[in-house]
């Protein structure tokens, strides 16, 4: 479904992404793994345009979405895509429902009228009781935010979701429960799925690929099992969660 081929992407001198290419399997879930500041979340953001690259090339079914400039035809690329946000990034102003309900005038064309419907239905998705739609955010956990923030990305009936971070700052057995949901969208819809982690365990529970991003490149790429018997120094360090090793060595020669 996705291919990145030589991606770049700078912020004044600081090259984020160097040279990134990937293939993102349709119907598969692929998680990013690298260290605080790697540029898993500006990756996935060019991804789906919110943020201009500065070279290479994005293949959305064999089509180049860097090359769209015309703002229509960039809506329906980005309607490709669903971004669950790190922090749920809900509508305190808005009811639980009002916030499902949120992209379906804007990039859907389902009546009004059948919104309830919708939200009855991507709640229970997510395994919410339709009453939650009556709460406020303020009113709920953690969890149950990060719930409903996954209810509103299904409500727009995406073919892709990105999830920046989606187990952070949730305690481990909640962390367990998401990584559940996003296996479950995977069996029941067959959707594709893209997870920005640092959450190993949850990486080898739910993925079906795994890509490492070091100094802007993908430094490993395969399944789970091919990570777990590694030799790489840089992604063993990572996977081991070891203060002691070539990642740790050159950050203190910087």
């Amino acid at each position: 479904m996705i291919e990145i081929k030589h991606l770049k992407k700078s912020f004044g001198a600081h090259h984020v992404l160097r040279d990134v290419n990937l293939k993102i399997e349709d119907g598969k879930i692929t998680s990013i793994l690298g260290g605080s500041g790697s540029g898993k979340s500006t990756l996935i953001k060019c991804m789906m345009r919110l943020l201009d690259s500065d070279g290479g090339e994005i293949l959305v079914n064999g089509k180049d979405i860097t090359k769209v400039t015309n703002p229509f035809r960039l809506a329906a690329v980005r309607r490709h895509f669903g971004y669950l946000f790190q922090e749920g990034a809900l509508f305190d102003s808005m009811t639980v429902g009002e916030n499902v309900a949120f992209g379906l005038s804007y990039l859907t064309d389902i009546p009004k009228e059948k919104y309830p419907a919708v939200i009855k239905e991507k709640l229970a998705m997510v395994g919410l009781k339709e009453e939650v739609a009556k709460l406020n955010p303020s009113e709920l956990s953690g969890g149950m935010r990060k719930r409903v923030s996954l209810a509103r990305v299904l409500a727009i009936s995406p073919k892709c979701i990105l999830y920046d971070e989606p187990t952070t700052g949730l305690d481990p057995i909640m962390s367990d429960i998401i990584s559940d949901l996003i296996l479950e969208m995977k069996k029941k819809i067959g959707i594709t799925s893209v997870v920005i982690t640092h959450d190993m365990h949850s990486a080898f529970k739910i993925s079906d690929y795994i890509a490492f991003l070091y100094e802007g490149e993908i430094m490993l790429y395969g399944t789970p099992e091919e990570f777990r018997k590694t030799d790489n120094p840089y992604v063993r360090q990572f996977v081991d969660g070891s203060s002691h090793g070539p990642i740790q060595m050159k950050l203190m020669r910087e």
